[in-house]
């Protein structure tokens, strides 16, 4: 049986807040593109997604959208913008154990913090675009602190 493989990305390149709200802050053209470049290497390394879990914010959607990958499904989640690593944890384990793959698209400190809460010893501190991948076979709702090693980083670069 394959494990469950969560696989965390840190939203793309984003424009500065000075003329918006934070939550409205559109990607970059350097952004997009990162994201873009980060779809193909998803997709080479198997990590299509059954979910994708992401943030109601603007740039974290539009890094949903610049990957151009397909899905089963997409959850844009409150919870995903602000929330702590704890509280994307409790997202995580609301996921119905039969997808094996989840794609969590948000924001930092959180994403580093839950990286580093699953795999304490070699938890990643995302830049933007930067995907950490952890996996372990068992079910969403028993993951948690020190319970899934990553397998992969990579952050994307165009």
């Amino acid at each position: 049986m394959d494990p469950h493989t969560l696989v965390i990305m840190r939203h793309a390149k984003a424009a500065g807040p000075e003329l918006m709200a934070d939550v409205d802050r559109p990607l970059t053209a350097r952004g997009h593109a990162d994201a873009a470049a980060a779809g193909p290497w998803l997709k080479r390394h198997g990590y299509q997604p059954g979910l994708v879990l992401c943030s109601p914010a603007r740039r974290a959607r539009e890094t949903w959208q610049s990957l151009s990958i397909e899905s089963a499904s997409v959850m844009f989640d409150r919870r995903l913008y602000g929330g702590t690593a704890l509280e994307l944890l409790d997202v995580v384990a609301e996921v119905e154990d039969d997808i094996r793959v989840v794609l969590l698209i948000g924001h930092n400190p959180a994403l580093s913090d839950l990286s580093a809460l699953l795999d304490p010893a070699h938890g990643e501190d995302l830049r933007t675009s930067g995907i950490a991948v952890h996996a372990v076979d068992t079910s969403w709702a028993r993951w948690g602190p020190g319970s899934a090693p990553i397998a992969e980083t990579h952050t994307a670069r165009a």
